[in-house]
């Protein structure tokens, strides 16, 4: 037998989870309805795999209610904790949240004379494994982005292992932050900010460029547009031209760029963004005469949580097999 019926249920998750991660690294969305088909899935295969054991006062029973029981009342609390104080985004803590359903215990998978996963936990919490596998594989990001940049000959100590340069021109059609400000390199603007902003005023990049001094009267605004999410995916990369041009002027305005004026009407916020970030990054796009700046490009949570899915499911827990190489265990 190459495994249990709900081990074999749960294999679902990895076409899900590569498409999931294919549309973030494109899109930086991901759809509410990909979360309760996956949840369902996890409830039925729990179930399944409860109605299999021999009884709960067993051994085998008793642990099953423990990994049930950490998964549940820590893992996926611990995705909406993240989401709640700001180091996962929605669509992370969901994903997550779901694992923890779905993946309660350590499945098996026997492929001719070889047992996967190849290394499992004394306690066993398959969802805890794949959080552990993402989290180990998060890390080495920075150090494949600030390698590639260093091949490539960018070498800027404050930002080459979080950002990366890319031309100005195609700053509309990127995802994550700028990491740069008029002071020099930092993390400056979401870009999904930036998309909002010139959708709402019905403007692109370009036209920022080509005249500033227009863009920063905030007169010049006349008719404002819906801003949208700020993703790449919806609609129309702008709603349309600026009406109205004016020649460059020195004159000082209350509300430069008419930034307040965009907040106050999205009545919310713009991806932890403020009028003066905001400022300051129009300023930057508008007077650089650079090629390129630093962007940031975030890598999506989502991605390196699939890359875990696989080593989980084959290789299985990182953090033991690398205890097991240091004779921890």
């Amino acid at each position: 037998m190459i495994a249990s019926g709900p081990d074999l249920l749960r294999l679902v998750v990895l076409p899900v989870f590569a498409w999931a991660a294919w549309r973030d690294i494109n899109t930086r969305r991901l759809p509410n309805r990909l979360w309760p088909p996956l949840v369902a899935v996890g409830v039925v295969a729990l179930a399944w795999e409860a109605i299999q054991l021999p009884g709960f006062g067993t051994v085998e029973g008793r642990l099953f209610l423990v990994q049930v029981g950490v998964s549940l009342l820590f893992i996926a609390p611990l995705g909406y904790a993240f989401w709640w104080l700001g180091g996962f985004g929605g669509a992370d803590a969901k994903a997550l949240i779901t694992l923890a359903i779905l993946l309660p215990t350590f499945p098996t998978y026997s492929l001719g004379g070889l047992s996967l996963p190849l290394v499992d936990t004394p306690l066993g919490v398959f969802s805890l494994t794949v959080l552990t596998d993402t989290v180990l594989i998060a890390t080495v990001a920075p150090i494949l982005l600030g390698v590639g940049n260093l091949v490539r000959g960018y070498i800027e100590p404050k930002a080459m292992f979080f950002a990366r340069p890319v031309t100005v021109d195609s700053i509309p059609d990127r995802h994550g932050k700028l990491f740069e400000t008029p002071d020099g390199v930092a993390r400056g603007l979401d870009l999904d900010a930036l998309r909002m902003y010139l959708r709402w005023r019905g403007s692109t990049l370009a036209d920022l460029r080509a005249d500033p001094a227009a863009h920063r009267d905030p007169t010049t605004v006349d008719e404002t547009h819906e801003p949208t999410d700020g993703g790449t995916h919806v609609g129309p990369r702008t709603d349309g031209g600026l009406a109205q041009s004016v020649a460059d002027s020195a004159a000082e305005f209350d509300d430069p760029w008419a930034a307040e004026r965009f907040f106050e009407e999205i009545d919310g916020s713009a991806y932890g963004s403020t009028p003066d970030g905001l400022r300051d990054a129009l300023e930057l796009l508008a007077s650089t005469d650079r090629e390129t700046l630093w962007v940031s490009p975030g890598l999506p949570f989502v991605v390196p949580m699939f890359v875990g899915l696989v080593v989980a499911f084959t290789y299985g827990d990182l953090l033991f097999g690398l205890f097991g190489w240091l004779g921890v265990f």
